[in-house]
This record gives structure tokens, sequence and C-alpha cells, in this order.
């Protein structure tokens, strides 16, 4: 498979090879997968003229996620969507944590966050900014994602991905989002949720009019 042979000819050239340039060539390429070119890189921005940058206006908020690889998947997608924040509730991971830094990359020194013990008072803290609060969630009154008239400020909740949110936070929202599925299960994995459910509001906001990257 070429596969394989590029993976085999990749060992060889960064532990034995002989031939400088081409064990440089190779540790600077890494563990990728493939052999095409990737455009992978941070800005050179300082955290100060990050801070200075405009926001969405929107924030996640995590109930009790159990996983902090999600966690940090959650810092990632916030950092690329530029939100406003995100609210780490109840036993969801939160910096400094190792397994999140594994997937967040770095983005936790730029990205905005709270931590809250409940996730109640997550929710009181945000309405009182005059934020609404709706939950990603499989429910008979959800409306679907793609239909749904965004309000901004808008904070997105997503709840715990083998539980989901219980009732009493639902309660406490302001509406409810559903992402349909159409296949053995009724759900996706939380954080690719929040990918869809992010990228579907800064559309509806015109973000992508509105932002540059960063990295062109």
């Amino acid at each position: 498979m070429i596969f394989f042979d590029w993976r085999r000819k990749y060992f060889y050239y960064k532990k034995r090879s002989k031939n400088e340039s081409l064990r440089k060539m190779a540790l600077k390429i890494g563990d990728i997968e493939t052999n095409f070119g990737v455009r992978s890189f941070d800005a050179k921005i300082s955290r100060q003229e990050y801070e200075e940058l405009p926001k969405t206006p929107l924030y996640f908020v995590l109930d009790n996620l159990r996983s902090a690889f999600n966690t940090g998947a959650f810092f990632r997608l916030g950092d690329i969507l530029r939100v406003s924040g995100i609210y780490l509730c109840g036993y969801t991971a939160f910096p400094p944590h190792i397994k999140l830094e594994k997937t967040s990359l770095g983005t936790t020194d730029f990205v905005p966050w709270k931590h809250f013990e409940k996730t109640e008072d997550a929710i009181s803290d945000l309405k009182q900014k005059g934020i609404s609060v709706w939950a990603a969630e499989t429910a008979e009154q959800a409306e679907r994602y793609d239909k749904m008239s965004v309000e901004k400020p808008l904070a997105l909740l997503f709840g715990n991905e083998a539980s989901g949110v219980s009732q009493e936070i639902l309660a406490l929202c302001d509406g409810i989002v559903e992402i349909p599925t159409f296949g053995f299960k009724n759900s996706m994995n939380v954080a690719t949720a929040g990918a869809v459910l992010g990228f579907e509001i800064a559309k509806k906001l015109e973000i992508f009019d509105k932002f540059r990257s960063l990295n062109k």
C-alpha cells in the first residue's frame, strides 16, 4: 500500500538516514498520514492582539462533559469561530488539564472561559447579561438547527455524552435545538455537534463575511 510505503520511508529517514536534508524534511513533516501539503499553522498574533479582535456573539456551555478530549475540541472550535466565551460546568475538565491540552492545542490561552460548580449558575450568569441560552438536545419540542432563528448574543448548551441534558436544565433554557439523524444512533459526538451548530450560527450571523482568517 502507498500509505504503508510512505510511512516506512518516513520513519527510515527520521531515525536512520544519514542524509541530513531528508532527515530534517521527515522531522518537519511530523506524523501526518498523507504526503499532501497541509496548511496548518498558528497565527502570528499575541494574546493581547487576539483579545482585541471582534468576537462572534456566541457562547458554549458545557454541562458535565465526562471527556476532557471533547472539552479540548470545544476550545479549538471556539478559537476558530472566535466565540465570546466557554462556560465549563460541574466536572467538565478545565485548564490546566493535560488531556484537555492534547486536543485544545494551546487555544485555552486565547479563548475566554469560566468554570461554574453548577450549570444553573452559568445559565443565570448568561441571562443576567441578556444572553439567550439554547440547549442542544433531541427532544419533541426541539427546533431543527437549520430552521432556528438566531438571536444575538446566544449561548449553546451541550450536555453529558451519555445522559445528555437533564430535564431540570432544559427547563431553564430559552429553547432547544437538535440536529436530525437518520441512522442507528439518535445522536452524534458532542464536539462534532458543537461544530455543526457553531458553524450554522456563524453562517446565520454572516461571520464568514465579517471576519478574515488570521492564517492567510
